[in-house]
């Protein structure tokens, strides 16, 4: 047995305390469970929320024009009846007559009230404003759809941002229900092939229930205090599910090896070898989701955050919780045997691994081309801010919002809104009133605008002077009163600039970006759904670079310490960004390309997703590998036969599991929301090129080539052992 260590303490007092360990987290797991069956309640919205322009536009919107908190549509449809006709106006009077008293509702506007902007001959749309944030409207959304008429003829559908927000929470819990079903299952499965027995299999399959139920009931009381996206719904239990098992079957493979030397060593020395690979792989895990918290978005605050919470608790209940257990179980772990395992299998992997150590080059080479071919898609990868479109296409509020936008034009939709402020009243400042007639003007004049919308063009381009002149009469306020609300509110103005552009293209990014400064003594603010886009692109562009190097740094660190090694720890990272490269490409392939599916864009945040969890996950395999290879080099000195050794003595349970890891996560492959669905396939693609192209062929090979020099460690004592052998 190996020194003293905190891992060898940790063994001794878990078979010590065991009963009240186990007893610990049964009652922490029902207690958590009950609010983690809460959790989808407060879950709201996309994610895609940061401090920024956009939002400072919307609040002085909110603030000095009375623009609502939210709002949804009602998009009305005939096949009959143009809108002008009678019957449909009836509908459509009725419609509004019926939902205007729902709860929190401050106003409802007919598309008869600007059917300039709001009819397009048979579709039209109606708007209801709130006066509560877009996350509370649950119960006035369940309201208007229990409202809303019936008619042969004449169809209304409802959508908007909370109406999308609120499905896209029921459809990542039925993708959650279905992911599990198809997941769980598949994975017992893999795990009854691995030790033959029920006992032995359920018991990765409890740990990872365990983990992701106490997570969750934990991240309800972060989502008090947080706006957590709905997509923690379904990355937690991925990330938890996948973890769990995987570490809980690293650490009862183990103790069922040492099981000879009696329950109590057997279960120190699986804490203190298969325990403390597993705190290892669990800190890079934490490390590579922890990058995502200097993204200063939503979004990836939520993810990170619920990812760090189910690495700690999956990695606690592993070297804690199951250790406990099995010291309760004994020799019963082997109970209930329905399938006969064939520990010969080894010699497969022994007469692989011989063949690839004895063509290192010619190996490196073939894994190497393989996966640099995978990687030439991603220069065509696209990338999107999930919208109405992540939600399946069956979906009403899908349907409905994406004839609105068809109906009526993106570049209608969405202009750019430039809030222009004064340091004094346009109202009774000439000059100020001038600057803000130049500012429209050059606006004007820019070739990636076609319109725009002021007070100037309200009054049929009235010059500033003569506009100023007219509302110094009485006569005049009257009469400009309705342009003033929703223009100009004493030093605040707001110009809708419309795009002859592609409003989330470059060139449309490029604008909102270039214009937002001063201009001839106006303060301008630029808010819409471009420079919402720009925002959020920036953001990710400017912060992840400074997350990967964090996270590859504290990493290789990790690694060094873990190993005592410099080259292990650098080809680990290397293998893994190669690896992460060709998965992206695959990914590319199938989901822009059409051969598959569909071509859908891929959404924004999937890459750093992917980056952020597999990077560790990847490392959780390399840690549980080269432990076991310089367990035997330290006792051998042999390099090449404690790489073989090594190999051969952990590739069954790797590949195990790689399956558990690729079955957990690639069921979410079967489900319904687009980013959901990406973000599962990324992971299982990117699993399963390290599980066989990375260490099966990379890792042997690069280890036959280094030698000796794969243990090199500046100032270390096993260098001076190395040169006496």
């Amino acid at each position: 047995m190996k020194k003293s260590s905190p891992f060898l303490g940790l063994g001794r007092i878990t078979y010590r305390f065991r009963i009240a360990i186990i007893a610990f987290w049964i009652l922490t797991t029902i207690l958590l469970g009950f609010f983690a069956i809460k959790l989808p309640s407060i879950l709201s919205g996309s994610g895609f929320e940061m401090d920024g322009s956009f939002s400072k536009v919307e609040n002085i919107l909110q603030d000095k024009f009375n623009q609502p908190k939210s709002s949804v549509m009602l998009v009305f449809d005939s096949k009959k009846y143009k809108a002008k006709d009678e019957p449909y106006k009836q509908f459509v009077n009725k419609t509004l007559a019926s939902v205007k008293d729902v709860e929190d509702a401050v106003g409802v506007q007919s598309p008869y009230d600007a059917p300039d902007k709001m009819i397009k001959e048979n579709v039209s749309f109606a708007s209801i404003r709130f006066d509560k944030s877009f996350n509370d409207l649950k119960k006035s959304i369940d309201q208007i759809r229990d409202r809303l008429p019936k008619d042969s003829d004449i169809s209304v559908s409802l959508t908007g941002g909370p109406v999308i927000a609120e499905d896209m929470n029921t459809a990542s819990q039925q993708d959650l229900a279905r992911a599990e079903a198809i997941g769980i299952p598949a994975a017992l499965i893999i795990l009854l092939l691995a030790f033959g027995g029920l006992v032995a299999a359920g018991l990765p399959i409890i740990v990872g229930l365990i983990s992701v139920a106490s997570s969750l009931g934990l991240l309800y009381f972060y989502g008090l205090e947080a706006n957590v996206s709905i997509f923690l719904l379904n990355v937690v239990p991925m990330i938890g599910l996948a973890l769990g098992i995987d570490f809980a079957l690293l650490l009862v493979n183990r103790f069922r090896e040492e099981l000879h030397l009696g329950v109590e060593k057997a279960t120190i020395i699986s804490v203190q070898t298969a325990g403390r690979s597993i705190a290892f792989s669990g800190l890079c895990v934490f490390l590579g989701l922890s990058g995502m918290l200097l993204i200063d978005i939503d979004i990836f605050k939520t993810v990170a955050v619920g990812g760090m919470v189910v690495v700690v608790l999956s990695v606690l209940n592993a070297i804690t919780f199951l250790p406990a257990l099995l010291a309760v179980l004994g020799k019963r772990v082997n109970a209930l045997k329905i399938l006969k395992t064939k520990e010969n299998n080894r010699s497969i992997w022994h007469s692989f691994a011989s063949f690839v150590m004895k063509r290192p080059v010619i190996m490196a080479l073939f894994a190497a081309i393989l996966l640099i071919f995978s990687v030439t898609p991603i220069k065509d990868m696209k990338l999107s801010i999930p919208e109405a479109e992540a939600l399946p296409p069956d979906y009403e509020s899908r349907t409905a919002f994406e004839k609105f936008e068809k109906t009526f034009g993106e570049d209608e939709l969405y202009p750019v809104l430039i809030v222009a402020e004064s340091e004094k009243s346009y109202l009774k400042d000439k000059d100020a009133l001038l600057s803000l007639e130049r500012l429209v003007k050059d606006l004007k004049e820019q070739e990636e605008i076609t319109k725009t919308e002021s007070i100037f063009d309200y009054m049929n381009q009235l010059s500033s002077t003569e506009l100023f002149q007219f509302l110094q009469t009485e006569q005049g306020k009257q009469q400009l009163s309705p342009a003033l609300e929703p223009f100009v509110n004493d030093r605040t103005s707001v110009i809708r600039a419309y795009l002859s552009v592609d409003v989330t293209g470059n060139d449309a990014k490029q604008f909102v970006k270039e214009w937002e400064n001063k201009h001839e003594g106006l303060s301008l603010t630029i808010g819409g759904a471009t420079k919402f886009n720009q925002e959020i692109f920036d953001e990710i562009i400017e912060k992840a670079p400074y997350g990967l190097a964090v996270v590859l740094a504290a990493t290789l660190l990790i690694l060094m310490v873990a190993f005592r090694s410099v080259f292990i720890p650098l080809k680990a990272i290397f293998m893994n960004m190669l690896s992460l490269a060709a998965t992206f490409g695959i990914l590319v392939w199938i989901f822009q390309s059409g051969t598959i599916m569909e071509p859908v864009e891929i959404g924004l945040m999937i890459p750093v997703f992917t980056f952020g969890i597999v990077f560790g996950l990847s490392m959780d395999y390399e840690v549980f590998l080269i432990s076991r290879i310089q367990e035997i080099y330290e006792e051998t000195g042999d390099n090449d036969n404690a790489t073989l050794l090594g190999l051969t003595s952990t590739s069954k349970i790797i590949t195990s599991a790689a399956a558990i890891m690729i079955v957990i996560t690639g069921s979410f492959a079967f489900t319904d929301v687009m980013p959901v669905k990406q973000i599962g396939i990324a992971i299982a693609l990117a699993i399963f090129i390290d599980a066989t192209i990375v260490r099966m062929i990379f890792v042997p090979s690069l280890m036959k080539l280094l030698g000796h020099w794969n243990w090199w460690m500046p100032f270390s004592k096993r260098n001076k052992k190395r040169s006496t052998l």
